[in-house]
């Protein structure tokens, strides 16, 4: 039965770095996926420090959809899966099903894609149980900042979170990580 490990911090807080060295300690064959899209030159420089990071000898999927269906397919074959970010997967998911225009959205439209994205989520969690790898999730803390000005960034947190704390309940171990300090808050 595979293990589940959240981690969750701010931005820059060391998750990333230490969700690797977590994944380490289960062995050598590690699966990474990663969930990010290069828009923009900055988006596209954080996914190159990431990868030259990350040890070449992992294997590397890029993707933000059906990862349920990756672990399923594959996660036996590795000793950990890393799944890098929560947050950016599900913001990906979300601008996907709205096909990339925010405009004119209101409240209904993002409880249909949080109703969507919820039960992807327990999937997620189901097929880390059925597998024999253990599995770090590493997620954003998005709750401790200012409350957004505008409606779309709101319903973007309130996402976030809700989907952090089915993680939070479905995990058997979740740590936070403040100043690169990992601190075990639960497992």
């Amino acid at each position: 039965m595979g293990k589940c490990i959240l981690v969750t911090g701010g931005a820059r807080s060391g998750k990333s770095t230490f969700s690797e060295t977590t994944a380490k300690s289960y062995g050598e064959r590690i699966l990474y996926i990663a969930t990010a899209i290069p828009f923009d030159d900055e988006m596209k420089d954080r996914i190159e420090k990431h990868k030259e990071k990350r040890n070449s000898k992992w294997t590397t999927i890029e993707s933000f959809e059906d990862i349920a269906g990756i672990i399923r397919n594959m996660g036996d074959k590795y000793d950990c899966i890393i799944l890098d970010c929560i947050t950016v997967m599900v913001t990906n998911q979300i601008l996907n099903y709205f096909d990339y225009d925010l405009a004119g959205l209101d409240i209904g439209d993002f409880n249909k894609v949080e109703n969507i994205l919820v039960p992807r989520i327990n999937d997620l969690l189901i097929e880390i149980a059925k597998t024999k790898s253990a599995a770090v999730l590493v997620t954003n803390e998005v709750g401790w900042g200012i409350v957004p000005e505008n409606f779309v960034a709101r319903a973007f947190r309130d996402i976030y979170g809700r989907i952090n704390q089915i993680l939070g309940e479905g995990a058997d171990e979740v740590y936070l990580t403040v100043c690169g300090i990992p601190i075990k808050i639960k497992g």
